[in-house]
């Protein structure tokens, strides 16, 4: 099968101009402005949800990411967690507002796809806790005996881009934490609650609620960053 990894490699190199990633690249040579790069952004069709929960909201992802990053980034593109598609698709995206339960063939597809370097951000819509707790179940299940874990704000992914001390939500007395699946110590998937899309939506929805506009487009730049410089 296509290693995932193969396809990061360019775009690593390109990623974004900013000074602040010479570290990230270990000290890998400038890259030359020729080289062809592209970043695909997977939204991912799974059950009965065919990938448009929330609208657009794939579609101004990549909007966001087209604003900080220094190559191409394609539209979204519709793909199924069994099909070999996600293989050409480093950075996988999904949402929704209900249950979801993933076949087998799901479950396998998914869990090569992420040894092989790939990596995965949900969200929950609009402050709906069916989608959540669903994919921590099913999520759960691609690697025998790793639960979804709470990611702690002194994790690289909360300062891959933007510095990210916490974030509060706007309706609910509480912090708000990404929760990660890992395959040993390579965080492979990361999981919102509350409305992380709602908040970087263009058009956005369930105003007052969950991660405040400003830090959920914040948050979602230093998730896609993360993905592909670890």
């Amino acid at each position: 099968g296509v290693d995932v990894r193969r396809i990061f490699a360019p775009t690593l190199l390109i990623l974004l101009a900013a000074p602040v990633f010479a570290p990230v690249l270990r000290g890998q040579e400038a890259p030359k402005p020729e080289l062809p790069a592209t970043f695909f952004v997977g939204r991912v069709m799974y059950s009965t949800d065919q990938g448009r929960a929330c609208g657009d909201v794939g579609r101004d992802l990549v909007t966001l990411l087209s604003e900080i990053c220094s190559i191409p980034v394609k539209k979204d593109k519709r793909v199924k967690l069994d099909g070999n598609e996600i293989f050409e698709t480093p950075f996988l995206f999904m949402n929704g507002h209900t249950q979801l339960v993933l076949t087998d063939a799901e479950i396998a597809n998914v869990r090569v796809y992420f040894q092989k370097g790939g990596f995965l951000m949900a969200s929950g819509c609009c402050d709906n806790p069916g989608f959540p707790n669903a994919w921590r179940r099913e999520f759960g299940r691609i690697f025998p005996g790793a639960a979804i874990k709470k990611i702690p704000y002194d994790h690289p992914i909360y300062h891959s881009y933007y510095p990210i001390d916490q974030v509060r939500s706007l309706h609910h007395n509480k912090q708000i934490q990404l929760e990660g699946l890992y395959d040993g110590e390579d965080l492979v998937a990361v999981m919102c609650e509350e409305g992380l899309c709602c908040a970087f939506m263009r058009n956005k929805c369930n105003p007052g609620k969950g991660v405040p506009e400003d830090v959920g487009k914040k948050l979602a730049v230093n998730i896609a960053v993360y993905a592909v410089t670890h």
